[in-house]
């Protein structure tokens, strides 16, 4: 089974990794009570990703020495942009964003399969809509373009909350079908990518997983391995995509024991992909 990312999560303590001869780190920030905010740097200039909160981002600053030259959002709910405008009057950074009613702070508007460069790093974005409207996820994975290595040993993807580990985004404002959807875009990146979610809601996702998918073995190997990470309070993301794969019931909408308890529990066979997907996230709201 591919390995959970084994890093410390003190939800004090900021914590951080960096791959081998990159010039990059990435932080990963606890904020509120189970929120992560994502930093990258490359020694002097950093971005970061969805700061619901602001004090913890320039704690981390400032411990690094470090200028907040950019930030990320994916979506428009407070705990992922709370922040924004202390970060502004302290920083002045460049907001991107999804074009959005409800972020008006954005200076630069990105848009599906758009590409951009900024501190070397060439981000793709991919628009994700379903949890909000508005939502669209980072992914880097190809070199910068004046052809430097690729930054990280492994391609990354800041998904906000549409993909969690074990689970997925509530659908709150799109539909069932445009959050599958959405999800079957994520299903096609590297096997290897590095997925930096927005919570820390891996176990109590899992226990809603292994409901469905009771045989599933990866499942019951990953359940405890997580159980054994919360009770020494490790953090539980980032996870690769491949162990999402086999064990996240929302991407695994077209397997067939996840197709099964889907008919069983509507009743109806031969469902299609986005009525098994709305099956299965129904059954988690009232879990």
């Amino acid at each position: 089974m591919p390995k959970q990312n084994r890093t410390s999560d003190s939800y004090a303590d900021t914590s951080g990794y960096s791959a081998k001869n990159s010039p990059f780190n990435i932080t990963r920030i606890p904020a509120f009570s189970d929120n992560y905010l994502w930093l990258l740097d490359d020694g002097e200039s950093a971005l970061v990703v969805d700061p619901g909160d602001a004090q913890p981002i320039i704690d981390a600053l400032e411990a690094k020495n470090l200028k907040l030259d950019y930030i990320l959002t994916t979506h428009h709910h407070p705990d992922h942009i709370g922040g924004v405008d202390t970060l502004i009057s302290r920083y002045q950074p460049e907001i991107i964003g999804p074009q959005s009613q409800y972020i008006p702070q954005v200076s630069k508007t990105v848009k599906d399969d758009e590409q951009f460069e900024i501190m070397g790093l060439n981000i793709q974005v991919i628009e994700v809509p379903g949890h909000t409207l508005d939502h669209i996820a980072y992914f880097i994975d190809s070199p910068s373009a004046d052809n430097k290595p690729s930054a990280f040993e492994q391609p990354v993807l800041f998904c906000g909350d549409t993909l969690f580990a074990g689970g997925c985004g509530r659908v709150f404002e799109g539909t069932f079908a445009q959050m599958r959807s959405s999800l079957a875009k994520l299903k096609q990146l590297p096997a290897n990518t590095l997925i930096h979610c927005a919570h820390e809601y891996t176990q109590a996702n899992l226990a809603f997983a292994i409901a469905v998918e009771p045989e599933n073995q990866q499942l019951i190997d990953r359940v405890a391995e997580v159980k054994q990470m919360r009770a020494s309070n490790e953090a539980t993301v980032p996870s690769e995509l491949a162990l999402e794969l086999a064990t996240n019931p929302f991407l695994r909408y077209d397997a067939a024991a996840v197709i099964a308890v889907a008919e069983a529990r509507k009743k109806i066979s031969n469902l299609a992909a986005d009525e098994v997907f709305g099956a299965i996230r129904e059954w988690k709201d009232n879990f």
